[in-house]
């Protein structure tokens, strides 16, 4: 995929850049937001932006910002920052980014981060092939999932709701997104249906950092199952 990130420091573009490439990518840093502008409005052939939050010319939210109000939801865009205060992360979502990931970048979190967010944005219908995620065997025909070949009994909107983030690791998830994609609707912030499911699953495929995935919340931000770092993802 064409990849294009916008990061001032030199050091930090090549990592972004030599990550990328090693897994088959191809990115384009640009120093500036001004310039990273003019080739979106000359070509815009990107498949994914990385914008860094704090630049010398441009604010990245106003990037973001650009981008959405020209560009539409198209390409998706991760913000890359230091900020970790949670109402700063909230303003980027809310200013349209899909999603963020804090310095120092790390590879196999950038690579992770940034495949799903591909993926996410791929219109082709998601593959019903048997797959791997961490410790665990995921088998969308057969609805089940297993880790160390042990079969997880799980409810039929805990599975659904597995499947969604085990086919999306690294994906930040609102709670709307969430119980769109599982329940069909909205599920009100009074109601407790969302976090049971999630505690459940949680308990039930224990998802913790040895069986290779952490299911990370933020009742503001949302929910975001991680891969360690020495995990993978197989077809």
């Amino acid at each position: 995929m064409n990849i294009a990130s916008v990061e001032d420091d030199p050091a930090q573009g090549r990592l972004l850049q030599e990550a990328l490439t090693s897994a088959g990518h191809h990115c384009t840093v640009f120093p500036t937001g001004k310039e990273l502008l003019t080739a979106l409005q000359r070509d815009g052939a990107f498949d994914l932006l990385l914008v860094d939050w704090e630049l010398p010319d441009i604010n990245g939210l106003d990037i973001v910002r650009w981008v959405r109000g020209k560009m539409g939801y198209t390409i998706p865009v991760m913000l890359v920052t230091n900020r970790t205060l949670e109402e700063e992360l909230v303003t980027g979502l809310q200013a349209g980014a899909d999603d963020y990931m804090g310095k120092p970048v790390r590879k196999g979190e950038l690579i992770a981060r940034t495949e799903a967010l591909l993926r996410r944005h791929n219109i082709e219908a998601p593959s019903e092939s048997t797959f791997r995620c961490g410790a665990y065997e995921i088998d969308p025909a057969n609805e089940s999932i297993t880790l160390n070949g042990t079969k997880a009994d799980l409810a039929p909107k805990e599975y659904e709701l597995a499947l969604l983030l085990f086919r999306n690791p690294g994906r930040l998830f609102s709670r709307d997104v969430l119980s769109n994609n599982v329940w069909n609707r909205e599920i009100p912030a009074t109601s407790r249906t969302l976090d049971t499911h999630l505690s459940n699953i949680r308990r039930k495929l224990k998802l913790r950092p040895d069986n290779g995935v952490r299911l990370s919340s933020s009742y503001a931000l949302g929910y975001r199952l991680e891969l360690m770092p020495d995990a993978t993802t197989e077809s």
